[in-house]
């Protein structure tokens, strides 16, 4: 897909998100999800992200969000402050045009950048092939899968989980004050 900007997600995307999100909850198994959230709960998580300083971005091309992808605390401990978790969801349809690639690829420019030292990807179903080798070409290395943590539609599903060094990784300590 030519001419794609990644930007920051604004509050009048939130609607298109939400779609695109509805349809990978009730479709897929991006999302461990089996209830659509509501636009007021998606707004409320875009907000929380934003609230922490994380990214939030929007992937626009022919004038409409094709898809979107943000950061979040990989876990809530303190000591987990330099991890992050990463989230990309493509709009049906627009899979495989380079709109994941451009939004994850901003994504871990924009969390470097913020002083985060790991990026972790937790892939939903061992067999979604296409999902796993898209991190891979981007650096990601596969760690574990987690079998059969979840259960959804009428199947057992298993987590995959990819992780990458940002910036200097764990080869140098955190900057100071962060």
């Amino acid at each position: 897909m030519a001419n794609i900007t990644v930007r920051p997600a604004r509050p009048e995307d939130l609607p298109r998100i939400h779609e695109i999100y509805v349809h990978h909850v009730l479709n897929g198994l991006a999302s461990f999800e089996e209830t659509p959230p509501d636009l007021a709960e998606m707004t409320r998580r875009f907000e929380a992200t934003r609230a922490q300083g994380l990214p939030y971005l929007a992937a626009e091309a022919e004038l409409e969000v094709q898809g979107y992808a943000y950061a979040g605390p990989y876990r809530l401990r303190p000591a987990y402050r330099f991890s992050v978790e990463n989230s990309v969801y493509v709009a049906p349809g627009r899979e495989g045009r380079g709109v994941g690639r451009a939004l994850l690829e901003e994504l871990i420019a924009r969390c470097t950048a913020l002083g985060r030292r790991q990026m972790i990807a937790v892939v939903g179903d061992s067999g979604h092939l296409p999902s796993i080798a898209f991190h891979e070409s981007l650096g990601f290395t596969r760690v574990g899968t987690l079998r059969a943590v979840g259960f959804k539609f009428g199947r057992w599903v298993d987590s995959v989980i990819l992780q990458r060094a940002l910036g200097g990784g764990d080869q140098t300590p955190p900057e100071p004050g962060k």
